[in-house]
């Protein structure tokens, strides 16, 4: 079963924002010219997902109206984290394997929810996009890779970090009793499982999760 539903993690404080984050969440700051929610939108729409839902939690407001009539609504009036924001949400995301997107990345090349999608097969419960962590500057990587796309944690040094894109299967969220929890809980059940696969992204991305990174994403898409 291939996923026809996104998730959109919009829900996080932004507090490396600093005083971008002060009267608004971090979905709402502009990159080149439009609110970072909208280059996340315009990812999931390019891919065709017919289901778009986005979580949301710090200053919500201007996030709600911004996506009325565009995406479904996950409010959390307390933060959950991203494992337990996605199992609050899969009512609205309804069954089967999902998409998950981060709001505060910039993408170029091909559309990433597009390259996760060709490339899903049965017996995969994870597929992550990721980049080698050299190739961003990242000083280790989250996970090695072996060569038919297994995933292993990575043990300091090189490796490929996670680009905040993702398929994921929701069974194991189940599992889970804690309420709030990250999504490295359930991804570490499935390399143990052997069935957590990585993809390399085709096309440049840049994280904006500080200030920094807006004039670095700009300079990317050459605004």
């Amino acid at each position: 079963m291939r996923p026809d539903a996104v998730m959109i993690f919009a829900a996080g404080f932004g507090t490396r924002m600093g005083a971008l984050t002060a009267t608004r969440p971090k979905p709402m700051i502009p990159v080149a010219g439009r609110p970072l929610i909208d280059h996340a939108m315009a990812v999931a729409e390019g891919a065709g997902i017919a289901r778009v839902v986005a979580n949301t939690h710090y200053l919500p407001d201007s996030l709600h109206a911004h996506l009325a009539g565009r995406a479904r609504i996950s409010h959390e009036p307390e933060i959950l984290e991203t494992g337990g924001g996605l199992r609050a949400a899969l009512p609205l995301l309804g069954p089967g394997p999902v998409f998950t997107l981060n709001s505060d990345a910039i993408w170029t090349g091909e559309n990433p929810l597009h390259q996760l999608r060709s490339a899903w097969r049965d017996g995969m419960e994870a597929l992550l996009l990721l980049a080698p962590s050299a190739s961003i500057g990242a000083p280790r990587g989250d996970f090695v890779m072996d060569d038919a796309g297994g995933l292993a944690r990575a043990n300091g040094g090189a490796g490929f970090t996670y680009l905040g894109a993702q398929i994921l299967r929701t069974d194991r969220l189940a599992e889970i009793t804690a309420r709030k929890f990250s999504l490295n809980q359930v991804w570490d059940a499935m390399i143990a499982a052997g069935t957590a696969f990585g993809l390399l992204h085709r096309g440049g991305w840049c994280d904006v999760g500080q200030p920094e990174g807006i004039a670095r994403a700009e300079a990317m898409l050459h605004v």
